[in-house]
């Protein structure tokens, strides 16, 4: 089963409007069951259902709100824990400081786009 970190934010301000909170997180868990796949949404701030802080879903989902921590700070620190991991940003910065244990890097914007395939 592959695991995907996503830049829940980043890929959320990929489109305007933006996509809500919740509508991200139901449609990232629909197709991470259609893909055999398990998330990490991580938000900054607060994360839909969770707050701050990290609560797992369902066996395919994990919600994560970094609070005052930056989401990307979150994810360099986290992603080397997940080898072979996807990450999923359009972020620069964050693609150079954490791509580098991930498997396949895509961008946010294709991300939310291929969430209904």
């Amino acid at each position: 089963m592959t695991t995907v970190l996503v830049d829940a934010r980043n890929v959320q301000r990929s489109q305007w409007p933006n996509v809500p909170d919740d509508e991200l997180v139901e449609r990232a868990r629909a197709w991470a069951d259609r893909h055999d796949a398990e998330l990490v949404l991580v938000f900054d701030g607060k994360a839909p259902e969770a707050g701050v802080g990290t609560k797992q879903l369902d066996e395919r989902a994990t919600v994560v709100g970094t609070g005052g921590e930056s989401a990307d700070d979150w994810l360099i620190r986290e992603a080397p824990g997940y080898p072979g991991a996807w990450l999923v940003t359009s972020d620069r910065a964050l693609r150079e400081a954490a791509g580098e244990a991930a498997s396949r890097i895509v961008g946010g914007g294709a991300f939310l786009r291929g969430l209904d395939e």
